[in-house]
């Protein structure tokens, strides 16, 4: 586990137990779930969305949770446990390179977890590779107004605090497009404003594949 993916893991596993909110955005609310899909919630924390698409997907269908943090994945799970979801599971995985197999998921979402990554391009053609012909995504994330300096991209703290990795919101698109990824709407978009040490906007995008 490298330095950044390690300060991230470490603040997400002290948040677990605690009660707050830790997204951006409600990419589930978009996600229009069926009956028989298979859902990956990437960053999926302690899994509230997942046990939601896990439930409407029901018996045929099938919901993952992909996080790096042990403390989420663990109240996900129990979670899990409480409500008799069978249909649920969790990966402990980097998204960069997700322990799933390819061309599975109907469905994909993530609630500002993309912007941790300082390989986002990667991260994006992870959800290509594991979406189906036909299949979607929705991601709610931050993109900075303005090239993030060095300075701050190089510090695993403020990488994890949810801003310092933030691409622009023409890098981001770039990193969907290239995936090869199509159909690309914006959903929600925000002003921009101040988080950190600089200047952002939250949206939320969806396309398929």
């Amino acid at each position: 586990m490298d330095q950044y993916t390690n300060s991230i893991a470490k603040r997400y596993d002290t948040l677990s137990g605690q009660d707050c909110c830790l997204s951006c955005g409600g990419a589930f609310s978009f996600a229009e779930v069926r009956p028989g899909d298979v859902c990956i919630d990437l960053g999926c924390g302690k899994g509230r969305d997942v046990l939601r698409m896990a439930t409407l997907s029901g018996e045929e269908g099938y919901a993952y949770g992909v996080d790096i943090s042990d403390g989420m994945m663990d109240t996900a799970g129990k979670q899990a446990e409480i409500l008799g979801l069978k249909n649920i599971g969790f990966v402990k995985s980097p998204l960069e390179e997700i322990s799933l197999e390819d061309d599975i998921a109907d469905v994909i979402i993530s609630n500002c977890t993309i912007n941790h990554s300082l390989q986002q391009d990667k991260v994006w053609q992870e959800i290509a590779r594991l979406l189906k012909k036909g299949g979607h995504f929705v991601v709610s994330d931050i993109y900075a107004v303005e090239t993030v300096p060095d300075a701050f991209r190089n510090n695993p703290e403020m990488v994890a605090e949810c801003w310092a990795g933030a691409v622009t919101r023409e890098v981001y698109f770039e990193n969907v497009i290239n995936a090869g990824l199509h159909s690309i709407e914006v959903l929600e978009e925000s002003q921009p404003y101040e988080k950190g040490k600089i200047k952002v906007a939250s949206f939320t995008i969806k396309g398929m594949k």
